[in-house]
């Protein structure tokens, strides 16, 4: 019996309805402005790990049973290496531009709870953070798209939003163009 593929699955919080679209506007104009790879907005509480689809599903499964939707607050634009009217801009292409979510109780419980049920064993501590744009970015353009976000939008600080879905996501980290990404399975949260 041929042994079944693992493929890159993650994890992602969803925000609410209302907040997505505001956030979709602000990536749009970013990635236009900075040629940016398209993705939905999303908070990501498990990263790559590889698994069988039928263990990804079922690991799913399990951490969105009862599990209930949360509040997240923006705490600054960020860059992750430069801060700039408190945003940041980070040194992967994943993390060029984000939001750097504040460390609440209810968000750091969220990733806790999520990779528990993935057996995730990191040492690198968990960072909430919704990504605006993926770009291989120079550190002067990160600065430039980073004040840009604060042009488009000056409200995002302190900013709260639900994250009222967990999404299951095929995401290979080695597709630089995220053709390949996709929603596996989306579970809506109890409120």
């Amino acid at each position: 019996m041929e042994e079944e593929k693992k493929e890159a699955y993650s994890v992602w919080a969803l925000p609410d309805e209302e907040t997505e679209p505001r956030f979709i506007k602000l990536m749009e104009s970013l990635r236009s402005e900075f040629s940016g790879r398209r993705f939905d907005p999303h908070v990501t509480v498990v990263g790559a790990t590889y698994l069988t689809v039928e263990e990804a599903k079922k690991m799913f499964e399990a951490a969105c049973d009862g599990f209930k939707a949360y509040t997240a607050t923006v705490d600054r634009v960020s860059t992750g290496t430069t801060t700039v009217d408190r945003v940041s801009t980070g040194t992967f292409s994943y993390q060029c531009v984000f939001l750097v979510l504040r460390s609440t109780h209810e968000v750091m419980r969220a990733g806790e709870h999520c990779k528990n049920h993935f057996r995730c064993s990191t040492t690198t501590p968990y960072m909430p953070h919704l990504s605006l744009l993926y770009a291989e970015l120079t550190e002067e353009e990160k600065k430039k798209a980073q004040e840009k976000a604060y042009t488009l939008d000056s409200t995002l600080d302190g900013l709260s939003f639900r994250l009222n879905r967990l999404a299951l996501c095929k995401t290979d980290t080695e597709d630089k163009t995220l053709e390949s990404w996709e929603k596996v399975v989306v579970c809506n949260l109890n409120l």
